[in-house]
């Protein structure tokens, strides 16, 4: 306790920073997710390979892929930017099965009446699948926010500022107040998470609300 009060402001920065670093892969690898399990959906074919090859992804070690990154993308070992892409890839790899899930999940009958009513494809996935998915997406939506917190961690063995730090400057220095520091941050930004997505889940969804209501 004493060592968070006495390091407040640090613990805010690198808190920030943490969020930075875990929620933007968050947003790119939904937005890639969507369209591949869209694809992944439509083309049942292709649907193995698509789902299989981006569950591949998360067996990467993380450090390694760290590592990985500047060699990929021609980088400073220290730019955010490998942390960035490295955990977009982990988000993509959790969430391209959950949006096919999602999109397995809209009812049939839903389907059929809004193609008898003439929507295309495009619009139908947009109008209707999409929207009736947001719950099973948003799910591993969360689970993708709690994993990628707890990965980025990770990058502070590299040098990339965020809460790891604590972790790993508290276990050199045989410092138990760090530690916990570290743990406890971390934990409370997971949470900030979870939270955020389940209010945008309730603002997309305002028929469950409803419903359950």
């Amino acid at each position: 306790m004493n060592y968070a009060l006495n390091h407040f402001p640090e613990i805010l920065q690198r808190a920030g920073q943490h969020a930075w670093l875990a929620g933007v892969p968050l947003v790119l690898g939904l937005l890639i997710a969507v369209p591949v399990g869209w694809l992944a959906r439509r083309f049942p074919k292709a649907s193995p390979w698509l789902v299989g090859g981006s569950g591949l992804l998360y067996t990467i070690p993380s450090l390694a892929l760290f590592i990985l990154m500047p060699l990929i993308l021609g980088t400073r070992i220290l730019d955010p930017l490998n942390v960035i892409v490295a955990m977009t890839i982990y988000t993509l790899a959790l969430l391209v099965r959950t949006v096919v899930d999602g999109l397995s999940a809209v009812p049939r009958d839903t389907v059929a009446a809004a193609t008898a009513m003439g929507y295309s494809p495009v619009r139908r996935f947009l109008a209707v699948d999409l929207p009736l998915a947001v719950p099973v997406i948003a799910a591993g939506l969360r689970v993708a926010a709690v994993s990628n917190v707890a990965i980025v961690s990770v990058a502070s063995l590299l040098g990339i500022p965020n809460l790891g730090f604590f972790l790993t400057d508290g276990y050199q220095n045989y410092d138990n107040g760090e530690i916990w520091t570290g743990i406890v941050s971390c934990l409370i930004l997971a949470l900030v998470f979870d939270l955020l997505i389940q209010l945008a889940e309730r603002l997309l969804t305002p028929w469950q609300r409803v419903v359950h209501g």
